[in-house]
């Protein structure tokens, strides 16, 4: 049994090494000239799993049996990436374009900026300009080709106000969208998408949120003390994930990624010295939560919220992943508890070795981060 949970467990590392397949972010701008409206869309995107042909099928690139490829390419630098592109003979203006009642408006290549080679454990994104010219209808849909990914589609008007956002995750279309005026979300449809979003970033995609909750509920499965760490832990990053994403706290990623895992490391090796809470450990709980929320909130402000809905939004997301951590827990519970909480040897051959595990996995992280970002 244990064996199989240490297995399990190695796999979290195995992933860590992987680049989540984050979405790709498409801003289409409208602007006129002469009384023509032309569009301009700009892609920030990971060109590498397009190359290598890692679809949105995988929650990230490890999955893939192209990951070696993709690996590879990761390697290159910006003129030897851009002619494997080259060489794929991906043509955009067949995956990529819009769509009127009577019209298809094909996008023409303007440019591809690659970044130069840099930290390979962070995703380099590219981004791609496209032009679409003359646009003469007023009610268009975005059409974008599953096999790029997810994408989320932000149109700005002609004087750069925010007229549709959305998410085309498992679909190739928008919903319709005029150019001349502002995009109503359906306000229910908008709150089931950002708990999917908040729920997905815990399970299966947020492996070190993950390895801490496991790490909060191994320190004891008595409810009263899951309840009390889990309380203190989500009050923390509801705080910060809504500064964050308002933007009043600012803390670089290279600072806060690095102290997650730290975190990690925290709570895994107090679990060998304690068993039961203390007054302590909820305090260091409330105060990794703060940072735990920053790391929350630069996720959800990569996806974007709807302007419209933004509070609502961020409520929502911030319920998927409370969701998500309950998840954990439960899963936890059905595995561990359970079936062995009551074994005499359950503290010993089972909460203290998954604590040690879950310590070595963060330190592995805190290592790479405070080395590679």
């Amino acid at each position: 049994m244990f064996i199989k949970i240490f297995l399990f467990l190695i796999l979290f590392i195995n992933s860590s090494i992987a680049h989540e397949l984050r979405p790709a972010i498409a801003n289409l701008n409208l602007n006129e000239k002469d009384n023509i409206i032309n569009a301009e869309l700009s892609i920030r995107i990971n060109l590498e799993a397009i190359i290598a042909g890692i679809d949105n099928k995988h929650s990230n690139t490890k999955e893939s049996e192209n990951s070696k490829t993709y690996e590879n390419l990761r390697l290159l630098e910006p003129d030897q990436l851009k002619n494997e592109f080259i060489l794929k003979n991906i043509d955009l203006q067949k995956k990529i374009f819009l769509e009127s009642e009577n019209q298809i408006y094909e996008a023409q290549l303007k440019n591809l900026i690659i970044p130069e080679v840099g930290n390979v454990n962070i995703i380099r994104d590219s981004i791609i300009t496209l032009y679409f010219n003359e646009i003469i209808e007023n009610n268009l849909t975005f059409r974008w080709d599953k096999s790029l990914g997810t994408v989320i589609l932000r149109v700005n008007s002609k004087d750069n106000l925010d007229i549709h956002t959305q998410l085309l995750e498992n679909k190739d279309e928008s919903d319709v969208f005029s150019i001349n005026k502002k995009h109503t979300k359906n306000f229910l449809k908008n709150i089931k998408s950002y708990i999917a979003l908040g729920f997905e970033h815990i399970l299966p995609k947020g492996l070190d949120h993950i390895l801490f909750v496991l790490a909060l509920f191994l320190l004891s499965t008595r409810i009263k003390v899951l309840i009390l760490q889990i309380s203190f832990f989500t009050i923390a990053h509801t705080i910060t994930l809504f500064l964050g994403v308002l933007e009043i706290i600012k803390i670089a990623p290279y600072i806060v990624e690095p102290i997650i895992a730290l975190s990690i490391v925290y709570v895994g090796i107090e679990n060998l010295f304690k068993d039961n809470l203390s007054k302590s450990r909820t305090i260091i709980v409330f105060l990794f939560g703060l940072l735990h929320g920053l790391g929350f909130a630069g996720i959800l402000k990569d996806i974007g919220l709807a302007r419209e809905y933004f509070i609502s939004s961020l409520i929502s997301f911030n319920i998927g992943v409370e969701l998500g951590q309950l998840s954990v827990i439960l899963i936890a519970y059905l595995l561990f508890a359970f079936p062995f909480q009551k074994k005499k040897w359950y503290q010993k051959f089972l909460t203290k070795p998954l604590s040690i595990i879950i310590a070595m996995i963060g330190l592995f992280w805190f290592l790479q981060r405070i080395i590679f970002i």
